[in-house]
């Protein structure tokens, strides 16, 4: 299958987005890997890159749950808010490094594909691309 056209990162920690970055070019799995350092930083650059469709506007989101200025939570509830032609073509996938009952509650609520906890690896990207976006076999490990 052929690789997503972009993907976006959203985390306040350098490293992990590094790491995930790296992963997700080693696995060849996106054509464009954008990081957001927390939830402001990303809403903007849908505003930017998805209010017409253009190469930039990612196809997923990995999002983080705990960051400063606008958590995950956050980023969520205004991303519901955005027209739905920005938003439609987008799956979030929410990481974290616990899970908590009370966010998983929260969760349900709000508009998340998925959750997964941190770190991610190439078998928890191959589920999420079987399941949101039709590929047919796992990533090597």
């Amino acid at each position: 299958m052929s690789p997503l056209h972009c993907t976006l990162l959203v985390d306040d920690d350098p490293t992990t987005n590094y790491l995930n970055r790296k992963l997700l070019e080693k696995l060849r799995v996106t054509d464009q890997v954008m990081v957001a350092l927390n939830g402001q930083e990303a809403l903007e650059m849908l505003t930017l890159y998805c209010r017409q469709p253009t190469p930039n506007c990612p196809a997923l989101i990995f999002l983080d749950l705990n960051m400063p200025l606008l958590d995950g939570f956050g980023f969520l509830a205004a991303y519901q808010e955005l027209p739905l032609a920005e938003r439609q073509a987008i799956v979030v996938i929410m990481l974290t490094t616990s899970v908590h009952p009370r966010d998983l509650e929260r969760l349900q609520e709000l508009p998340a594909a998925g959750l997964l906890t941190k770190p991610l690896n190439s078998a928890k990207i191959s589920q999420v691309l079987q399941d949101h976006f039709g590929w047919q076999h796992p990533l090597p490990e």
